[in-house]
């Protein structure tokens, strides 16, 4: 049986596997001493486009808006199939008894996690390692300290949360203002407010 250890990104995923003695390289993982060591690339999973989520979105219009999703379905990112592919048949697999989150420590990190997690409907245990230095004596001290991952529900509600911002406002004001002026215009929650200081401060 093993414990499947995702880290956020290869590099990471390298010194991981150096430290628990995963040094069988596979396709996408690491493997070795009880562990799989994957990664992701960035965020492997994200909200899904408003056409994906209502048929009624695909037609850009004043009347669609606002939209406002019932639910927020989950879907593949471009280009990161086969890796993908990989972590969902490790996070699945018959000889996985535990599943240890080993992203990066804080709310991005959380995030990137749960939604790959979610998206593959995984109902294994979760341990989450919690460190802040890729050094093999912080590592090691990480591994003998895994907290569950009920302790970090809360950070996981915020990263959602902050997701969902996200899209509710690029989504629903990039298309007013595009309507609004006959232009493709994008507006985001942070991207906007910076470029308006920016513009500012040159003015």
């Amino acid at each position: 049986m093993y414990s499947v250890v995702l880290a956020e990104k290869p590099s990471v995923a390298r010194d991981l596997a150096e430290v628990l003695g995963a040094t069988a390289r596979r396709q996408g993982y690491l493997e070795g001493e009880g562990y799989r060591v994957t990664w992701a690339i960035g965020h492997l999973v994200g909200l899904a486009e408003p056409a994906a989520m209502d048929p009624a979105w695909s037609r850009w219009s004043y009347g669609a808006l606002p939209m406002l999703p019932a639910r927020w379905p989950l879907v593949a990112r471009e280009r990161v199939g086969e890796q993908l592919s990989v972590v969902l048949r490790l996070l699945n697999a018959a000889d996985t008894r535990e599943v240890i989150c080993a992203t990066d420590a804080g709310r991005e990190g959380e995030l990137i996690f749960r939604y790959v997690y979610e998206h593959a409907r995984c109902h294994k245990p979760v341990r989450r390692l919690w460190i802040s230095s890729l050094t093999p004596d912080a590592i090691e001290r990480g591994f003998r300290a895994l907290k569950p991952a009920a302790d970090f529900d809360a950070l996981a509600d915020a990263a959602r949360a902050r997701s969902r911002a996200d899209w509710l406002v690029g989504m629903n004001l990039s298309r007013a203002y595009s309507l609004r002026y006959d232009d493709h215009l994008s507006v985001g929650r942070v991207q906007t407010p910076t470029l308006a200081l920016v513009v500012e401060r040159d003015l």
